[in-house]
């Protein structure tokens, strides 16, 4: 018990700096953790932002593929027309053609409309991620003033 007596003092007075020290180093640590997370959220909202100009690139492919299908398929239906000796431009080849515009302009917009939506989702999503962020750092300063105040605590009882 001699040796315990002798150090005593020693770590009474080296106490409140190595909480003070332990405390700056959670800190520190916390906040790393909290720009991290941030950092995290915020990459994976310009992924989302990203996969929205994605879709929009794909509505371009999507309809310059249709189109083109559309005009074989109205280049066939003229040639059928003919073969069957009926008149392109009159009566039910008219019709054919009236239908299949009408129906062109309806796929069209469907794909307008979807790809619509998957850019609405995305750049939801991309907020959604900007918002965790935001909450991330929250939490890191939330966790860092429950340390000062639990630091502050144990160096005022060992004062006191």
């Amino acid at each position: 018990m001699g040796w315990i007596s002798a150090i005593g003092p020693a770590l009474t007075t080296a106490a409140p700096y190595a909480v003070g020290f332990l405390g700056a180093a959670s800190i520190a640590q916390q906040r790393a953790a909290g720009k991290y997370n941030s950092s995290v959220q915020e990459r994976n909202a310009l992924v989302a932002e990203q996969k929205a100009d994605a879709i929009e690139n794909q509505l371009t492919l999507d309809l310059a593929s249709f189109n083109k299908k559309f005009i074989q398929l109205e280049g066939s239906t003229k040639v059928n027309t003919a073969k069957s000796g009926a008149v392109i431009g009159s009566g039910t080849a008219k019709n054919i053609e009236v239908a299949n515009l009408f129906e062109k302009e309806i796929q069209e917009n469907i794909m307008k409309y979807n790809a619509e939506i998957g850019k609405t989702q995305a750049f939801e999503q991309a907020n959604f991620y900007r918002i965790q962020s935001n909450i991330e750092k929250q939490k890191s300063t939330m966790a860092q003033l429950r340390t000062v105040s639990e630091v502050g605590g144990s160096l005022l009882t060992m004062a006191g």
